[in-house]
């Protein structure tokens, strides 16, 4: 996570932060959020210190996340497919069809003409 400071002679400082989460929150967070969208965290600061093979100690302070609020929405993009996928899967459902995993119906593009529902092998037989 990124935040910035602002100096007083009006240059900004981009100051990174690591945040953990874990379980169900986690997962939501890798499926939702992405890169410059805006989140407000609330959690627990945390330093852990640790020697390296050579005997350096290291330090990192995290973040433990324990709420993560979308500010930004989730990815449009995302959710415009999950949305089509959901779609698709629910149409081949109610036509009877084999049962349709939305998240593989979304990573495979629809030609035009796989939208049509007539069938031309039926008109070339009569």
């Amino acid at each position: 996570m990124a935040t910035n400071a602002y100096r007083a002679n009006g240059q900004e400082k981009a100051e990174f932060h690591n945040v953990v989460t874990w379980d169900r929150l986690a997962e939501i967070c890798g499926q939702y959020l992405g890169k410059g969208q805006q989140v407000a965290i609330e959690g627990r600061l945390q330093t852990r210190s640790w020697d390296d093979d050579r005997g350096a100690r290291h330090w990192k302070t995290e973040v433990v996340a324990t709420n993560v609020e979308m500010l930004s929405g989730r990815r449009k993009k995302d959710y415009e497919a999950e949305t089509a996928a959901d779609a698709l899967a629910a149409q081949a459902n109610a036509l009877g069809e084999a049962p349709v995993d939305p998240s593989i119906a979304a990573s495979e593009p629809i030609a035009e003409g796989d939208l049509d529902d007539t069938d031309e092998s039926a008109d070339d037989a009569a």
